[in-house]
């Protein structure tokens, strides 16, 4: 680690977006800037020079930026929609897919994102155990055909197969980084994910649930 990298972990990071504040940023020594780790049901966006990070097993990912203004973020979504024609604060919330992609863009938006230009990457979407419902090619159809009715173009997808990511997404250089965790992982990922469906099939539960 050279004096430039020890500057720059001893500085606080760039003031975060209003409605983002409570977002704890810390260090990512790998990519030498501060970074942000999404959980399930959550979003991010920024016009910082940091990394967006986060695991999914079945959950996916929508990575969106505008090139032109830097502005741009990361959801975490969980089911395509809600299991129950009920209305409340939980379904209406980011961990369907409908409600984490209009926040999403809305947000990025709202901050001078221009839709015509927004960069769409998506990933996610693992087959956790086969021979049971496969969650993950829901997520990943629903997302692909919102974007389709939506008359967004998707610059890359990265999804299915049997393997959790580890994903870290770069808004200002547009690089979104995907790493295939090991199988033995998905014990402990199908563990927590399915406790968290069965969370949201029965009532709002508080708290957060983050996936490793």
């Amino acid at each position: 680690m050279n004096a430039s990298d020890l500057r720059s972990m001893n500085e606080s990071p760039f003031p975060a977006l209003s409605g983002f504040e409570h977002f704890n940023r810390y260090w990512l020594q790998q990519r030498n800037c501060f970074a942000v780790k999404v959980k399930p049901g959550e979003y991010y966006v920024t016009r910082n020079n940091e990394a967006i990070t986060t695991i999914l097993g079945s959950c996916v990912a929508a990575c969106i930026r505008d090139p032109v203004t830097g502005i741009g973020g990361m959801n975490h979504f969980i089911l395509p929609s809600s299991m129950s024609n009920k209305s409340s604060d939980w379904s209406d919330s980011a961990r369907y897919g409908a409600n984490a992609m209009e926040m999403l863009i809305n947000t990025i938006m709202k901050f001078g994102g221009v839709k015509e230009r927004l960069e769409i990457k998506i990933t996610g979407g693992g087959r956790m155990v086969q021979g049971m419902s496969d969650i993950g090619e829901q997520n990943v159809k629903f997302v692909t055909q919102y974007l389709i009715d939506e008359g967004f173009d998707i610059a890359s997808v990265d999804a299915g197969g049997p393997h959790p990511r580890n994903v870290v997404y770069l808004p200002q250089q547009g690089r979104l980084l995907v790493k295939k965790l090991a199988t033995l992982h998905n014990k402990k990922l199908l563990a927590v994910e399915s406790k968290l469906k069965e969370q949201l099939a029965a009532k709002p539960v508080g708290g957060d649930v983050e996936l490793f």
